[in-house]
């Protein structure tokens, strides 16, 4: 398998330390919103990675965070904690927004297919190892205590900027928002490994450490987290291409300093999902969530397959024109293998394994999803017997996980349900297209109530509306 390694700005031959095993670490969200579908494009490329993994036989210890303390809204190291600003936004406590959105988070992973990684750990369960982590830093000469936080020293590492070796003034101070420098730093480079309650006095979670009162900064979570899960050494480690700087880089960093040694071998990061006005954000425009897109009729699995359908490593746009085109193939593609006559023969196990070889062929290209999805059409197109077909597809769905088996499934019985409405009542009929069509005008005009009854009382009658992206249909019975 190559995997491009965003450390070494190339392709390599994926080998683990160990023979047969993988670790592997995923930057989690940090939960005080809803996850935008740009982030959950990651999420998605990370659990194709994973599965992917599995299907070629290792075995697969993959750890994640939760960051609930510490993220700020500036990577420069300033502004108030993001959980914070979370807790004021809805009048409720860090600890109940952080329930509420990872609850949430979980949510959409499964409705995207997601798999939850075999461990995930919030950053408040693990004060005490950033604590250790942090004094041990501090003991090497790593780091420095100035304005009442715990600063790492750049200037002591041989490179700092690792995955592009920038000089210091080729960067700004931050990368995201507007930022201030920090005069307590003795470096522009400098971040915090742990803030005090100078700092920051009306912090809600705040821990006693030997440097005062305060909390761990978001960098030193995911060293701490995954060294206590995975150990010294780590294989990959996933996140989005926004984290490379600062975030893994700090990363890094601190790791080594800590370790002095190498800490991990391939960085998978993956690009991001842009709209036409430029990178999604919680702070810009219309706030695309999973539910969203849900409201106005799309299939979450429709939104795996669009994300399945670039390369991890290109920028994706995002525009419901795109979406749109993505649900008609998606939909097109169940409907093929809802043809399938799997009871048609026996497998076929020399063209199993050739077809199986292209699948595996796609996937050793640096994950090359849609490659893999043509593997599928390519299965479809041939002339091998719908018992090989089906169970081809069912295969490569272990890697892909987008519903192909249960759609068709679906499909076939929406199908027999269009069939039985040739025999209801022509009133009937007459009511329901003449209703739907009133409610699509109520919606129009935002009159949500009465769009509901409108469904409530088709309900009563045993018609059920589905809502699509082409328009709405229904079914009797």
């Amino acid at each position: 398998m190559l995997l491009y390694n965003s450390l070494t700005r190339k392709r390599e031959e994926f080998v683990p330390r160990t023979e047969g095993k993988v670790s592997m670490y995923t930057c989690g969200p940090t939960v005080y919103h809803y996850a935008h579908i740009g982030n959950l494009r990651t999420y998605i490329m990370e659990d194709v990675l994973e599965k992917y993994l599995t299907y070629s036989g290792y075995e697969v210890n993959r750890v994640m965070n939760i960051t609930d303390v510490g993220h700020l809204t500036s990577d420069a190291d300033t502004g108030e904690d993001k959980m914070l600003k979370g807790a004021k936004r809805e009048h409720k406590t860090v600890l109940e927004i952080a329930k509420f959105y990872t609850d949430a988070f979980y949510d959409d992973c499964g409705k995207l297919n997601i798999k939850i990684p075999s461990t995930v750990q919030p950053a408040t369960g693990c004060i005490g190892e950033f604590i250790s982590l942090v004094q041990s830093l501090v003991d090497k000469g790593f780091g420095y205590v100035a304005g009442g936080n715990v600063y790492f020293d750049t200037s002591k590492l041989k490179q700092y900027y690792v995955f592009n070796d920038f000089s210091e003034d080729d960067l700004e101070v931050g990368v995201r928002e507007g930022v201030e420098g920090d005069e307590n730093k003795k470096n522009k480079a400098d971040f915090v490994l742990w803030f005090t309650k100078s700092k920051f006095d009306d912090q809600e979670l705040k821990w006693d450490s030997p440097w005062g009162l305060g909390y761990p900064g978001w960098h030193i979570e995911c060293s701490g987290i995954c060294m206590k899960y995975l150990g010294e050494y780590l294989d990959i480690h996933c996140g989005g291409i926004d984290n490379m700087f600062p975030h893994h880089t700090n990363e890094i960093a601190q790791s080594e300093a800590y370790l002095g040694h190498k800490w991990c071998n391939y960085w998978f990061h993956v690009h991001h999902l842009n709209t036409s006005t430029g990178k999604m954000s919680k702070s810009k425009g219309e706030f695309l969530t999973v539910s969203l897109l849900e409201s106005k009729g799309y299939d979450p699995m429709v939104y795996r397959f669009f994300c399945l359908q670039s390369h991890y490593r290109k920028s994706l746009v995002f525009s419901y024109e795109n979406l749109d085109n993505a649900a008609v193939a998606y939909n097109k593609l169940v409907a093929r293998i809802a043809a399938i006559d799997k009871s048609d023969g026996e497998t076929d196990p020399d063209a199993f394994s050739d077809y199986k070889r292209k699948f595996v062929s796609a996937l050793d290209n640096d994950l090359n999803t849609s490659l893999g999805i043509t593997a599928v059409y390519d299965v479809l197109k041939s002339d091998l017997n719908g018992k090989t077909k089906f169970d081809l597809i069912e295969d490569f769905d272990r890697v892909l996980s987008l519903d192909l088996i249960k759609a068709a499934e679906n499909y076939s019985v929406n199908k027999d349900a269009e069939n039985a409405l040739l025999g209801a009542d022509d009133e009937l009929i007459e009511e329901i297209e003449q209703l739907i069509e009133e409610r699509k005008q109520a919606k129009k005009n935002k009159n949500y109530a009465e769009a509901d009854r409108i469904r409530d009382y088709l309900a009563q009658k045993n018609v059920t509306l589905i809502d699509t992206p082409t328009g709405t249909t229904y079914k009797i019975g």
